[in-house]
């Protein structure tokens, strides 16, 4: 059966919402501030996720709401009290892990549709039929499955159970994200969402006889880095993935900017669309998605494990560090005759050549001809971030467009 993939983007806070509904997402993961696995993450408070929410559904875009912590003992009351609060304003799916956790949403807010996550390691069509029959809509697939283990998969559950998987960004290397490295480390839980992601830092050896003599694991000129993994794309795979009946392809990223989420957002947008379109058209434009994808910040990319084992040709642990091509100067807030009204995010001038980056796919060269501040005053540059500034460019961007610069 052929499926039309939903396009599910994450959003670290309501600006970033915002700006994943703008640029093409079907539907958007948040987390709260409690229970979810990204503590650090900016997160919603219950005011902006209820905004949120309402500014998705205007638009025709569904809302996730990640609580997939997995509870200790006293996490349970708070949890109850949580569910409560989102019964309330009604996303239109939780994300849990924890057995416990699905059972008092099942018996709280039965009405909202509960995800498996993928931390509760999803790895078999057995688990997948467990979670369903416990009334689980929709399970997220571990990220050590491949192609041909999703395959298997769809074959033996029921149609109406979605799947859902990762296609880009991050891979945690640990076995579906349980570690334990942050916890042994600094006492800070992952499973509990205060990772401090010790597999992106810089290591050595010391040989127990010689305390202080540090041996490099192995070393170039940025340092070592043993677990460290490339990012994960697959935006050359959209026919395999829809092939294999995945029902949501899945972006990793609830700690990234505006800026990553609307060009991730808006490539796989095309991407998908092109391909549905016709399937001429996707293999033709391939460049293009190529190219705007790595305009984003972002390690070098690997297939993960869906053809199988990665070698070491896709997926090595050395000097995989961010590349960065373009720099997030704000989202357009509302325009008045020529202006545009912005939250500054990095510094920029005068007389600068900037890019407007808009959802259609445009990438617009603008040249900045005024700054004003709030109060009226004209500007030669604009170097304090969330400063609110009225921009004038040569040419007028549209509400909701994003600018940026090429370094």
């Amino acid at each position: 059966m052929s499926r039309h993939p939903e396009l599910l983007i994450p959003a670290s806070s309501l600006e970033v919402l915002k700006t994943a509904v703008i640029f093409g997402a079907d539907a958007v993961y948040i987390g709260g501030e409690a229970f979810g696995l990204r503590a650090k993450a900016k997160n919603f408070s219950m005011d902006d996720m209820r905004e949120g929410i309402a500014f998705a559904h205007d638009h025709g875009v569904k809302v996730y709401v990640t609580a997939n912590i997995l509870a200790h003992n006293d996490d349970l009351p708070g949890v109850r009290e949580y569910f409560k609060e989102l019964k309330e304003i009604k996303p239109d799916a939780l994300i849990i892990a924890d057995p416990g956790v699905f059972d008092i949403a099942k018996e709280i807010c039965p009405e909202i549709d509960r995800h498996i996550s993928t931390q509760a390691n999803n790895t078999n069509y057995g688990t997948y039929n467990f979670w369903y029959r416990q009334g689980a809509s929709r399970v997220v697939s571990a990220r050590e499955l491949s192609m041909e283990e999703l395959k298997e998969l769809r074959a033996n559950i029921p149609a109406d159970l979605e799947i859902e998987t990762f296609v880009h960004g991050a891979m945690c290397i640990s076995y579906s994200g349980r570690c334990l490295l942050s916890n042994y480390f600094t006492g800070r839980d992952a499973n509990r969402g205060a990772c401090t992601h010790p597999c992106r830092w810089k290591y050595a050896v010391v040989e127990e006889t010689r305390p202080g003599e540090y041996m490099p694991v192995y070393e170039n000129e940025r340092g070592t880095y043993i677990f460290n993994s490339k990012d994960l794309c697959m935006i050359e795979h959209i026919p395999e993935l829809i092939d294999a009946g995945i029902d949501s392809l899945k972006i990793e990223g609830r700690m990234k900017t505006a800026l990553y989420v609307a060009t991730v957002a808006r490539t796989y947008r095309k991407a998908i669309d092109d391909y549905q379109k016709d399937p001429e058209l996707y293999r033709k434009n391939m460049p293009w998605y190529l190219d705007q994808i790595s305009n984003c910040t972002y390690r070098q990319f690997t297939t993960g494990f869906f053809f199988g084992k990665p070698d070491e040709n896709t997926q090595i642990y050395d000097s995989n560090t961010y590349n960065k091509e373009y720099t997030y100067l704000g989202i357009v807030g509302e325009t008045k005759d020529s202006l545009c009204r912005i939250e500054q995010r990095n510094k920029f001038s005068v007389g600068e050549t900037i890019e407007i980056m808009k959802p259609d796919g445009q990438n617009v060269e603008v040249t900045v001809k005024r700054i004003m501040n709030e109060d009226g005053e004209e500007q030669e540059s604009a170097p304090h971030s969330k400063q609110v500034l009225w921009v004038e460019l040569s040419e007028a961007p549209e509400k909701y467009d994003i600018l940026r610069r090429k370094e």
